[in-house]
């Protein structure tokens, strides 16, 4: 099959971690694809490990996207980095707000993604390809869902070229949130973000902490399986391949994996659904 697929990885906190991430990436790169994002931390708390963990990836021949937050960032700072990226050859990004690190309060220029989004373009013009986050069963620090989609719309019009989702296990949820967007006169691809599911505990805690519904049969069936991993692993390929399934046959433009820094769940997902080279 032959729609498009992209990787997200996280920068690496050890040694151990940078060159398990470096295995993991050949891996995936087999499967050819469109692009491998690198996520930033809590008020950029992670730049100088993103940064590095991109500039490989472009030297590995990958095109190499860099999250790019702006808690607490000044203009100047912004400026600085944009410039770091573009001598590194890095041409598009995901353009965050970002979230605030522990114990920090409100700070910086740039209230919102959208006040990013617009710098950005008027610093650089069109040399970034820029994603914009949203979030089909709305950002949990959203007002309402129409105030949500209102974020997406300013975003969009501030010159986001397309939009990645949260992680969900509702691919009603994604259609709705489509067919919304697109009555907003919004046009963007809009690329479901999809999260294998390798374990209960973690799986539960990270959909809890980001408003992500995990439907009660899918927690209690995840619960009843204990630690019995590999049946675990089974059924979470089973639900993730039939939910994707059902992403492109409703017409879903991309899928992106969350990969969590490892090869296998997502390997096995790409295979199942026949993506990839």
């Amino acid at each position: 099959m032959t729609l498009p697929i992209s990787f997200e990885f996280f920068p690496p906190k050890t040694p151990e971690g940078v060159a398990k991430l470096r295995g993991v990436r050949q891996q995936l790169y087999a499967l050819a694809p469109e692009f491998c994002s690198v996520t930033y931390g809590a008020g950029g708390s992670t730049q100088a490990g993103t940064f590095a963990v991109v500039a490989e990836m472009l030297a590995e021949g990958a095109q190499a996207v860099s999250h790019f937050s702006c808690i607490g960032a000044t203009r100047a700072s912004v400026r600085a980095q944009l410039a770091e990226l573009r001598a590194m050859g890095v041409t598009r990004l995901v353009a965050l707000r970002g979230d605030l690190p522990s114990g920090y309060g409100a700070g910086g220029e740039f209230q919102y993604a959208s006040d990013l989004i617009a710098f950005i373009r008027a610093e650089t013009g069109e040399h970034f390809r820029l994603y914009a986050a949203c979030y089909p069963e709305m950002h949990p620090q959203a007002r309402s869902p129409q105030a949500d989609l209102q974020a997406l719309a300013a975003k969009v019009r501030a010159g986001a070229d397309g939009a990645i989702t949260q992680m969900f296990f509702n691919a009603d949820a994604y259609f709705r949130f489509v067919d919304e967007v697109r009555a907003l006169g919004l046009e963007v691809p809009v690329v479901p973000g999809i999260m294998p599911i390798t374990n209960s505990s973690g799986l539960l805690r990270f959909a809890d902490n980001c408003g992500a519904e995990v439907p009660r049969w899918m927690r209690l069936r995840l619960q009843s399986l204990g630690n019995d991993v590999a049946a675990i692993k089974d059924f979470g390929l089973d639900v993730m391949a039939r939910q994707c399934e059902r992403l492109i046959q409703g017409g879903a433009p991309a899928l992106h994996f969350y990969t969590l820094n490892q090869a296998a769940p997502t390997l096995a997902l790409c295979q199942r659904l026949g993506l990839g080279r």
